[in-house]
Parts: C-alpha cells; sequence; structure tokens
C-alpha cells in the first residue's frame, strides 16, 4: 500500500472520529443526553472522570482529531512522525478511558469505544506508514 492510500485511510478515519468528538462536545455543552444503545454513555458524560485537567474529554478529542488531520497536510518524514506520534498518543489515552470506564465508572459509552477502536486503527496505519515509507529514489522515478 503506498503512502497515499496509508494517508488517504488515516484521513478517512479522522473524519469520522471528528464527528464524533463533535457530536460528544455538542452534546457536553447543549446539556442533552446523548443517543445511545449500550445505556452508559450518560453515565459516562456525567462521571468526575468526564473533564481533564478542566476541559471536557470530548473537546480533548476534538482537539486530538484536529492535529491529527492537519498533521497528514505536513509534507515529508516530520509529517509523517506527527501523525504517528499523534496516533500513539490518542491511543493512550483511549486504552486510559477506557479502564476508566471498565473499572472506574462501570459503564460503556459506544461512542467511547468507537472512538477507541478507530483511534487504534489510525495509530497502527499511522505507525505503518512512518516504518514503510521509503522515498522514491532516480531509479524507481525511472519506471
Amino acid at each position: 500500500m503506498t503512502d497515499r492510500k496509508l494517508g488517504i485511510a488515516i484521513a478517512v478515519l479522522g473524519f469520522i472520529g471528528l464527528g464524533i468528538a463533535t457530536y460528544l462536545t455538542y452534546v457536553h455543552y447543549a446539556h442533552l443526553k446523548p443517543i445511545c444503545t449500550t445505556g452508559g454513555c450518560e453515565v459516562v458524560q456525567n462521571s468526575q472522570y468526564a473533564t481533564f485537567a478542566g476541559i471536557p474529554v470530548p473537546v480533548l478529542g476534538l482537539v486530538g482529531w484536529i492535529g491529527i488531520l492537519f498533521s497528514l497536510l505536513i509534507p515529508g518524514d516530520l509529517g509523517r512522525a506527527a501523525t504517528a506520534l499523534l496516533g500513539l498518543f490518542g491511543f493512550g489515552f483511549s486504552v486510559y478511558l477506557t479502564y476508566l470506564e471498565i473499572f472506574k465508572i462501570k459503564a460503556i459509552c459506544q461512542w467511547c469505544v468507537a472512538n477507541a477502536v478507530i483511534m487504534t486503527l489510525v495509530m497502527i496505519i499511522s505507525v505503518v506508514r512512518l516504518w514503510r515509507y521509503q522515498p522514491p529514489t532516480a531509479a524507481t522515478l525511472k519506471a
């Protein structure tokens, strides 16, 4: 798979993640109940863990997804490294939030799970993209 295709896959996933984070941010500030089939979304949304360092978790997600999408616009190795770093950080934060849901809050939010799965995929693809990329050589440009 080419660098371009991997970047497109990350962008598609990033826009889905951005959509989830936007929805959850809207729900938070509008003081609405999230649409939820698991029954745990409102419990998670109203828990003491719904903010991190005083910032609502959905806002952190929004900022994270925007950062990942913007990192795709940075050319070369720096852009690939930035995307992978943000993907790894987002994955780690998702693991922490999932831990909180399961062991502290004892409720599962479908939106949080979806976001964690998407972030995991972005992390994997972005790290593969960073490791696999080979800049074109004169020989490959002639072919």
